[in-house]
């Protein structure tokens, strides 16, 4: 069969090779070669995501309220987190001249989360008033945050695992002048065992802090001891002399 792409003499020829039963046959232009792909070829790796490492956590004596407030409230560096409601870290005025610290939370302190509310914290809201003062203007805390069982003294332990946090709290408030209400709050602010009559009436630096501390009866004890007021109240005008000097 004629092809009329071709020119009249090549159509006339391929007629008569058909005519003589002779096959005819057109030769192709070859294929466009396409490129082989190359054995050596090598896929761009793929880099796996990368993780941000976690944020490190800063230490106590790194950390600012807010983050000293959680650290408190999820503590479990002693079996006290087990019996307690709720960890108590402190109330009051966070830059206030003077600082006061107890024992430990009671069970008003433990339900409520706050420090000295219950008999005790009356009172020494009433002491306070005395000497022309109100809650609001100190920074109370405790040796422990949270409350021992039947409102027993401290162990050695517990107060070591809280001790940290209370270190924090003074650095962050740095008063001048720090009540002691107690021995237990005396012993561990002080690092001594003497009595708290015979520690009282004087000031005493703080080992390896700046201000005083002044040391007084428990409010609690006031109300189990009230023969004991006259000396509180002797306290009391030593420290409003110092918090006006």
């Amino acid at each position: 069969m004629s092809d009329p792409a071709l020119d009249p003499r090549e159509s006339r020829r391929r007629a008569c090779l058909e005519a003589m039963g002779i096959p005819c046959y057109l030769l192709r232009s070859p294929r466009q070669q396409l490129p082989s792909p190359s054995v050596t070829s090598q896929e761009t790796p793929v880099s796996a995501p990368q993780t941000q490492p976690k944020p490190k956590e800063p230490s106590v004596a790194e950390m600012d309220w807010d983050q000293l407030e959680a650290a408190v409230r999820g503590c479990r560096g002693c079996d006290l987190h087990v019996s307690r409601k709720q960890a108590v870290l402190g109330v009051g005025k966070r830059d206030a001249e003077l600082m006061i610290v107890g024992e430990a939370p009671g069970a008003e302190e433990d339900r409520l989360g706050e420090p000295f509310v219950g008999r005790a914290g009356k009172l020494l809201d009433n002491m306070l008033a005395a000497i022309g003062l109100h809650r609001g203007e100190v920074y109370i805390a405790n040796i422990l945050k949270c409350r021992p069982p039947g409102n027993r003294n401290p162990s050695v332990e517990e107060a070591a695992a809280c001790a940290p946090y209370l270190q924090r709290q003074l650095a962050l408030v740095a008063p001048r002048v720090i009540l002691a209400l107690g021995g237990v709050a005396a012993h561990n602010l002080l690092a001594t065992e003497e009595s708290v009559g015979r520690l009282r009436g004087r000031l005493h630096p703080l080992p390896g802090g700046e201000g005083e501390v002044l040391v007084t009866y428990h409010p609690a004890y006031l109300l189990r001891r009230p023969e004991e007021k006259a000396k509180a109240w002797a306290d009391l005008q030593q420290l409003w002399r110092l918090l006006h000097e």
